[in-house]
């Protein structure tokens, strides 16, 4: 009985000739497919290395594209005309921006393409993996839909040159100068000086004041009795004087228009003048025309109105009368004013009396 457990319990120990046999069967099937592994192992590290080879190739080409772009723009630094051109920073910032997505699409794709390649070597089905990258890739643009709209927006608004670092813009939910383009925030500084941060999905409508050219509107308000056509030579000839000038003439991209009356009331007159302008210089061009013109109707002679009081034609006449006073009831004196005001006489003095007699003596007759 004993023995019977034994038996059953411990295993027999192979013998010489099935040992034997065992190994011809290994080493028989290593023989059929080393011959596979060594082709699929040739063809794995053919296949990694032409992927790097080929990224490598196509991300130093990018590279080079970028570079010539911004030594294009560099060669543009000397230039009289550099204000109408492209801003070196805002373009090479969008260069770059540019060289950054074009490598990470390429890395991507070539990189995904060659481990596809490599798991069909290995004979690994990919039609599930495929779904689940799929299903995956569903859940993650639902979970990170924010991201993917601000990287997106932000590649658009970059490809489409909407706008670019020293752009002054009103995105709508900030406006100010913009300091930073990125893929995901776009960097503003406003009036004030702080720097907004705001998310390029979140920009739906923006206005850029920095692109193609601007406005310069300048309101002179003159007292209602000047000479209009001689406000109009001397407007007209400031701004030729200005235009002449550095840095004027590269800011100024047309004439000093006089467009005519803007209003007209009884206490002034409010001529309207624009000028066509260099974007982002507006305000400058502003300040500069109004010193013009107010030093020239000072030349001229013509008199503007404003905050402060308006001078008068000539001094006022002195009254005569107005030291004199009015005439008083007091200065007649047969006014019953006078003779009420009058002092009352005083009456004579009595007569003295005798010593003998007092004022309770009664008088004795003879």
């Amino acid at each position: 009985m004993f023995w019977y457990l034994a038996d059953a319990t411990t295993p027999a120990a192979p013998t010489l000739r099935e040992a034997q046999e065992n190994a011809t069967q290994a080493a028989g099937w290593v023989e059929e497919n080393w011959s596979v592994w060594l082709g699929a192992g040739l063809r794995i590290l053919l296949i990694v290395v032409i992927a790097f080879a080929l990224r490598s190739v196509v991300r130093r080409t990018i590279t080079k594209l970028i570079n010539r772009m911004n030594r294009a723009s560099q060669a543009t630094e000397g230039l009289p005309l550099r204000g109408l051109l492209v801003n070196a920073e805002r373009r090479r910032q969008r260069s770059e921006a540019i060289g950054s997505v074009l490598r990470s699409v390429t890395s991507f794709v070539i990189l995904g393409t060659a481990a596809l390649t490599v798991l069909s070597v290995l004979s690994i089905n990919l039609a599930p993996l495929l779904a689940s990258a799929g299903v995956a890739g569903i859940a993650l643009g639902f979970g990170a839909r924010n991201l993917v709209t601000d990287f997106l927006s932000g590649v658009f608004m970059i490809l489409e040159d909407q706008y670019g670092v020293g752009d002054v813009v009103d995105a709508g939910v900030a406006s100010g100068e913009v300091i930073e383009v990125g893929l995901r925030v776009t960097k503003l500084r406003g009036d004030e000086g702080e720097i907004w941060y705001v998310r390029n999905g979140e920009i739906k409508r923006i206005g850029n004041k920095s692109q193609g050219w601007a406005t310069a509107s300048v309101d002179v308000h003159l007292r209602p009795d000047e000479d209009l056509e001689k406000a109009r030579r001397a407007i007209v000839e400031a701004g030729e004087r200005m235009a002449a000038e550095e840095p004027w003439n590269e800011r100024l991209w047309g004439p000093v228009d006089v467009l005519g009356l803007e209003s007209m009331t009884l206490e002034s007159l409010v001529i309207r003048t624009s000028a066509r302008t260099m974007p982002g210089k507006r305000l400058g061009v502003e300040r500069e025309l109004r010193w013009r013109v107010k030093q020239a109707f000072d030349e001229a002679g013509i008199r503007i109105v404003g905050a402060g009081p308006e001078p008068a034609d000539e001094a006022p006449q002195r009254d005569p009368l107005a030291g004199v006073a009015p005439p008083s009831a007091l200065a007649s004196p047969t006014s019953p004013q006078s003779v009420n005001a009058s002092p009352l006489p005083q009456s004579p003095p009595a007569p003295p009396s005798s010593p003998a007699s007092g004022p309770n003596v009664p008088h004795l007759s003879k």
